[in-house]
């Protein structure tokens, strides 16, 4: 399981002109879930999406969490991070997990992050979504399980 996150000043999804999911600063997280992936995978990422330390303390050093600098996870389900890229100028697919499995995790990992953390959003797994953000720093980081 995969996670490339966004030091974000605000962030949103939206669908056919809907807005479905937004947060002011936080962290936006693109999350790939590739075949063999579990719920301890998803335990695994949510800890460090909690628990990685992006945001700046009082010194301007990164030494805070989401949690601490009070901000907001935005989740959005992207199968694309799990193309495999290695060989040809076209992505493979073959590892990303079959959607139903797929959606069934991401569910419940939005479920844990929900439990864990007032200011969890999402966005609509399988969508065609619209993310926009502006990205802090900017400060970009690929987490996996």
């Amino acid at each position: 399981m995969k996670a490339l996150i966004q030091r974000v000043t605000r962030a949103s999804v939206d669908i056919e002109g809907d807005n479905v999911g937004a947060i002011d600063h936080g962290l936006l997280a693109l999350v790939g879930i590739e075949k063999g992936d579990s719920q301890a995978d998803a335990d695994k990422l949510l800890h460090k999406l909690l628990n990685y330390r992006v945001f700046s303390d009082a010194n301007g050093k990164m030494n805070l969490n989401v949690q601490q600098a009070e901000g907001g996870l935005l989740l959005v389900s992207q199968f694309t991070l799990a193309a495999d890229t290695h060989k040809g100028l076209r992505p493979s697919f073959s590892s990303a997990a079959p959607p139903d499995e797929g959606e069934q995790l991401f569910n419940y990992l939005v479920a844990q992050a929900q439990s864990a953390w007032q200011n969890v959003a999402t966005g609509e797994f399988g969508g065609n979504m619209q993310v926009s953000l502006v990205n802090d720093g900017p400060v970009t980081f690929l987490l996996e399980s």
